[in-house]
């Protein structure tokens, strides 16, 4: 089973293979939106594009499903990292940052931290 690791909520969940990102962040109760995506998100259909997360790591292209159509028209101005949770699919353990457009305390450290640290597979 994949591993999740949230940066942020310093939290591990596991996933089964071809676990949508979205739903396991809604699911666990994390923090995947900000106010905006709280009050008016479209339900994981990727046209509100609130629910951004940066993948960080050097497995990321390969533990997740690969950029919808989608995800090419609403991030094609944004990191490369970035994705939309609701249109990611987990294929294997990686590590994830959500609203990293929101900047907090010890971020560096933090980032440091769970990128180096093992992931189970």
């Amino acid at each position: 089973m994949p591993t999740i690791r949230f940066v942020r909520e310093g939290r591990d969940v596991k996933c089964s293979v071809g676990a949508n990102l979205r739903q396991i962040a809604l699911r666990e109760d994390l923090g995947l939106y900000g106010l905006k995506g709280n009050l008016g998100n479209c339900g994981g259909c990727g046209q509100c594009i609130t629910c951004f997360v940066e993948v960080l790591g050097e497995n990321s292209s390969e533990a997740l499903s690969p950029l919808t159509e989608v995800e090419l028209a609403k991030l094609k101005r944004r990191p490369k990292t970035w994705r939309l949770a609701c249109q990611v699919i987990v294929k294997s353990s990686v590590i994830v940052l959500t609203r990293p457009q929101v900047p907090f305390s010890n971020s560096k450290k933090l980032i440091a931290a769970a990128t180096d640290a093992p992931l189970p597979s």
